[in-house]
């Protein structure tokens, strides 16, 4: 991870940030997962689960009065180091509000939103905060979990929701449960399958210049940047998939597009945010899908005893299986 924050991070900071995370103490460093740059309040960052603000000489404080603040100038230097002098080049990603750089590591931007004449939104001005998430590749997340996935008598993949509150790991999960899935180790008696993941936030792969930043394993397709529901039905069409992978599912043409991918036979793996399996029973996308029996397995993550701790395990009539409170 210090090479991570050396060689792909401090590259994009500007000078006097950079100098001052790279001050950091390397306990701190080694378990950064955001830093925080906000026009004229202090540097913040996440680490090991806490927050605190920097101090200009790569201190940790709890105080933000005694952090450094982003200055004008900073901000000018880190919009010229993200767009390589050119936010012309940034366009769409502008338009998504993030940007995805070398590694895989996204940058979130906010600022002043423009509009189009249909009210959606175009591009972003007067850009004042970043937020800069390390992108990391846990390739054990999903070792215990993945048993679970499976049907012991047909031995053929369960299709699966996760469910957690923000920044509990599921993205972690479902990257892991891919890679597994390609690989073929998910299972001793399941053989490695074609994976397709639609990766509409570029948060799965992680791709930077079309290529993923994190291994997926040799089966494994992306469409990258793409949303959903088309995605879906793209990947089907032009790649045929035996195994469709997707984050974050919400919007009603999502659901049409996943039922749409079961009834031909595709696997699916997905994950929604949410705190239990009461989230299911009362969302309208989500009771539909399980009054459907869309998913025949629910995963509840929590944060708990850190990411990826599973919660509980639901089968198709939401009847709890296992629990386990464990981290996987």
């Amino acid at each position: 991870m210090l090479t991570v924050i050396r060689e792909q991070i401090a590259c994009v900071l500007p000078v006097r940030i950079r100098q001052a995370i790279l001050g950091l103490p390397i306990d701190v460093l080694g378990q950064i997962e955001e830093i925080r740059l906000r026009l004229g309040r202090p540097i913040q960052i996440l680490y090991g689960g806490r927050d605190c603000f920097v101090t200009s000489q790569g201190k940790v404080t709890g105080e933000p009065d005694a952090g450094y603040p982003l200055t004008a100038e900073d901000l000018e230097q880190s919009l010229n180091l993200l767009s390589g002098s050119s936010l012309y080049a940034l366009e769409e990603e502008l338009r998504r509000g993030y940007i995805t750089i070398k590694g895989g590591h996204r940058v979130g931007i906010a600022g002043r939103i423009l509009l189009d004449g249909n009210g959606l939104v175009r591009g972003m001005k007067e850009i004042a905060a970043f937020n800069i998430r390390i992108a990391r590749d846990v390739k054990h997340a999903a070792n215990d979990v993945g048993q679970l996935l499976i049907d012991s008598t047909s031995y053929r993949l369960h299709n699966t929701l996760l469910i957690s509150p923000p920044q509990c790991g599921k993205t972690t999960l479902l990257r892991d449960l891919a890679r597994k899935i390609s690989q073929g180790v998910l299972h001793p008696k399941v053989a490695g399958q074609k994976v397709g993941i639609v990766d509409e936030r570029s948060e799965i792969a992680a791709s930077w210049q079309g290529s993923p930043q994190h291994d997926l394993g040799p089966r494994t397709d992306v469409l990258d940047a793409c949303p959903k529901a088309e995605g879906m039905a793209m990947m089907i069409r032009s790649m045929s998939p035996q195994v469709l992978v997707t984050d974050e599912i919400g919007r009603t043409e999502d659901g049409h597009a996943l039922l749409e991918a079961i009834h031909a036979g595709v696997t699916v793996i997905t994950t929604a945010h949410g705190f239990g399996m009461h989230e299911v029973r009362t969302r309208p996308l989500l009771r539909q899908l399980f009054e459907l029996g869309a998913f025949s397995r629910y995963i509840i993550l929590s944060r708990r005893q850190g990411p990826c701790t599973i919660e509980g395990v639901y089968d198709r009539t939401g009847e709890l299986i296992q629990t386990r409170g464990d981290r996987t």
